[in-house]
């Protein structure tokens, strides 16, 4: 279960302070994984580019959970960027390629990872520059 929360900073399992959302989705394993919009988590240990995954699924993008903000729009990951290990990536529709990315939409992606077992035995903290924060535990 989780909770969401304001505030600019957060506090990792090792009482390490995170602050605006360096942390965000960020784990020590060597995989990278893609998130899919039905909650499927596609795990990728060797170097992939984004072209790949996306050629893969039609009609969505792939962007980093690494530079999500809320009351932004989501960068897209472009086609000849190589997904970096250790980082969650979403799969998510072009139609909200322009739509900036809300709260609700926040946990709603978190908990998606969180049940696809990309949080598995770990505290996740899912931050934006905007000072909101979801923390999984």
């Amino acid at each position: 279960m989780g909770a969401c929360a304001s505030s600019s900073t957060s506090t990792t399992k090792s009482g390490k302070a995170v602050v605006g959302g360096s942390s965000r989705f960020r784990r020590s394993s060597a995989a990278a994984k893609v998130v899919h919009m039905d909650g499927r988590v596609q795990e990728f240990r060797q170097p992939i580019q984004a072209k790949t995954i996306i050629s893969q699924n039609p009609n969505c993008f792939l962007c980093s959970s690494e530079l999500m903000s809320i009351g932004t729009c989501v960068p897209q990951v472009p086609d000849d960027e190589e997904i970096q290990p250790g980082t969650v990536y979403f799969l998510l529709p072009l139609s909200q390629s322009h739509k900036p990315l809300s709260l609700p939409d926040l946990c709603s992606l978190a908990i998606k990872a969180s049940s696809g077992g990309v949080c598995k035995d770990s505290s996740v903290d899912l931050s934006s520059s905007n000072s909101k924060v979801l923390v999984l535990r």
